[in-house]
């Protein structure tokens, strides 16, 4: 995708997100993030982090005291479409700030 394209796509509103999940072992929880996903315009960013919500779901609960608080932490990111990071993405691809036209 050139740079003009991507440019064109985050201003009608693309968006770069990333996922959180968490893995639990009795005393230990660890609380970690995805790698960044693009996200096309009008496309929902939900179902991208449904893998990492079924992880965490799995394997996050587990860890007293930790890993109950920091798995809805991660289900309440991802069920609400991830954590959007497309400022600091796009400046550092471009030098600039995206402004979003349709939000």
């Amino acid at each position: 995708m050139s740079k003009e394209s991507l440019e064109m796509e985050l201003q009608q509103g693309g968006k770069f997100v990333t996922y959180t999940f968490c893995i639990s072992i009795i005393f230990m929880t660890f609380r970690r993030s995805s790698s960044i996903y693009y996200i096309k315009p009008y496309m929902g960013s939900v179902g991208k982090g449904l893998k990492f919500t079924l992880l965490s779901l799995l394997f996050g609960w587990w860890g007293i005291p930790w890993g109950p608080i920091y798995t809805v932490g991660a289900l309440i990111t991802n069920l609400r479409g991830g954590r959007d990071v497309t400022q600091e993405v796009s400046y550092s691809l471009t030098g600039q700030r995206v402004v979003h036209t349709n939000v």
